[in-house]
């Protein structure tokens, strides 16, 4: 638990320094650690919900918000999100879901990495049913694996030009938030769940250090693209070490 919990709080200052979670990521440690697969989500979700707040405390005490662009994303993920959580999946195939979606996240981050350091993009407006249809995607694939869905969303705007990278920024982690809420409590209407949360309290109390650190880096040292590539390189690493484990042993 020492060395998972070292590397939970390395994860918690990468991923909060970009404004996220960390969940995927936080995923696949996890199912390289062994731990019973049925808590991944949970675990994940909390850890989740520790690292963004500061984010977004931050981020709103900054005024970098736009409400109009979050609210549609919200009104599709939450509900799914929800549902998502209350479903029961087979290990194999939590293990091919969270394979896929860490090897897009990683590509789609990596990709992108470049529009982290643009605040003059011309802005395009969003339709709020795709807006609504996007949100209830990711929520549903968050609440069933254990993300925030940040990670999905964060990429999708910058490629859409939907607000600054600032923004952006801010949009992801209220994203998370309230969305690992929502996922976090389908979870819990599963059996015995909420119960065996205590036994990783060193995990918890991990990002809850690297987050504040992260919070610190995203402000005083690192910039924001030198940041998402290594986030990018990290999740790419982890998405094919579950791959290798997968489909070679």
């Amino acid at each position: 638990m020492i060395i998972l919990s070292i590397l939970f709080f390395v994860t918690a200052i990468l991923y909060s320094s970009v404004g996220f979670g960390g969940g995927s990521t936080y995923l696949a440690l996890l199912l390289i650690w062994d731990i019973p697969y049925y808590i991944f989500p949970v675990i994940a979700l909390f850890c989740n919900i520790i690292v963004v707040s500061g984010n977004c405390i931050n981020y709103i005490k900054a005024g970098n918000y736009n409400l109009k662009l979050l609210i549609p994303f919200l009104i599709g993920s939450i509900p799914f999100s929800f549902i998502g959580g209350t479903l029961k999946i087979d290990k194999e195939a939590f293990e091919i879901l969270l394979f896929i979606v860490l090897s897009i996240a990683g590509i789609l981050l990596l990709i992108n990495n470049k529009s982290y350091e643009k605040d003059n993009l011309k802005i395009h407006n969003l339709n709020n049913i795709s807006s609504l249809i996007i949100g209830s995607l990711i929520g549903l694939l968050s609440g069933i694996v254990g993300i925030g869905g940040g990670i999905f969303l964060s990429p999708i705007l910058l490629l859409l030009k939907a607000e600054k990278p600032k923004i952006i920024a801010t949009t992801a982690s209220l994203f998370i938030l309230i969305n690992s809420i929502s996922g976090l409590l389908g979870q819990f209407t599963k059996e015995h769940i909420f119960y065996q949360l205590i036994n990783y309290w060193p995990l918890f109390l991990s990002v809850l250090i690297g987050g504040f650190i992260g919070n610190y880096l995203n402000l005083k040292i690192f910039s924001n693209r030198t940041l998402t590539i290594m986030t990018s390189l990290l999740v790419i690493f982890v998405s094919i070490r579950i791959g290798i484990r997968i489909f070679f042993n």
